[in-house]
């Protein structure tokens, strides 16, 4: 991703967040506080997602031998978490304001809850490239989603408060923006979850890698196969690949790390190379079996 689109979607939230206090505590509106503290929080996002990118990119040792590619997951599981926190903060002060009612001003929440908007589409827009293949982008960008729902709502809150002056729309409003964005985090949790827990990739299935494997020529079955991610974007694979006789176990491991590659996407492979009879003097790879895998 480039740093100078996260740098620029970072100053609009930031810029978003400060109006939008500033607008919420002149117009007593929570609506607008509550998505000012979102706004915050996509600049946290932000910069923890920076943060994470810089980490990923050092090489390798020998204690982390995969890198610093989970960075990027780890900062996305903290986000969401302090995310819902706030989320839940934020929504007691609407129950409570539902229960002791305080008149806002909807002309300025409109206007301000307008400003939001138009800068959380900016802020989207410089981060919906790199949201595709980066958890940490699509964290981001889930929370600059989230804020351009939240903003909307509260714009057409406060026309409906300029128009009805119903003090209870506001704190309703609010309600809606941390439902929108509680939504967002989960999905987002659950993938950064998925990774860490080493599931098989989604989009993926175990059982049509096995097959498509098992399709290759001279490969006579497949076992013990794992499939997890490394990091967003970035799969890996190892399996014990049982050869038929008389197969070429060099075409055999070049043909199935092609298939994984430009049909999968998987990158990061490991194959153990098993048969029934193996020559000594011409496989260093194989592993001799008593009788094949059944």
């Amino acid at each position: 991703m480039r740093k100078s689109r996260l740098v620029a979607a970072l100053a609009v939230s930031l810029v978003v967040a400060a109006i939008e206090i500033a607008g919420g505590i002149r117009a007593q509106s929570l609506g607008l506080i509550a998505d000012a503290v979102h706004a915050g929080t996509d600049a946290l996002a932000m910069s923890l997602m920076l943060l994470a990118a810089l980490l990923a990119m050092r090489p390798a040792n020998r204690r982390k031998t995969f890198g610093y590619g989970r960075c990027e997951v780890l900062g996305a599981v903290f986000n969401g978490a302090l995310l819902l926190g706030i989320t839940a903060l934020v929504a007691y002060g609407a129950v409570q304001r539902i229960m002791h009612p305080l008149h806002p001003q909807g002309s300025l929440m409109a206007a301000v809850s307008f400003f939001a908007l138009c800068g959380n589409l900016t802020a989207g827009f410089l981060l919906m490239q790199a949201a595709r293949t980066n958890l940490g982008a699509r964290g981001a960008f889930l929370h600059v989603a989230g804020d351009a729902m939240g903003s909307f709502a509260v714009m057409i809150g406060g026309l409906l408060i300029l128009w009805t002056h119903r003090a209870w729309i506001d704190p309703l409003f609010s309600l809606v923006v941390c439902a929108i964005v509680v939504a967002g985090v989960l999905h987002m949790l659950r993938e950064a979850l998925d990774i860490l827990l080493e599931a098989v990739p989604r989009g993926i299935d175990a059982r049509v890698v096995e097959d498509a494997i098992r399709c290759v020529d001279g490969v006579a079955e497949v076992h013990e196969l794992h499939i997890w991610s490394i990091g967003a974007g970035a799969h890996a694979l190892s399996a014990h690949v049982f050869l038929s006789e008389g197969a070429d176990a060099v075409r055999c491991l070049q043909s199935v790390r092609a298939l994984l590659r430009e049909r999968f996407s998987i990158t990061h492979v490991t194959l153990q190379i098993e048969r029934e009879h193996c020559d000594p003097k011409g496989e260093a790879v194989c592993i001799p079996l008593e009788k094949p895998f059944a």
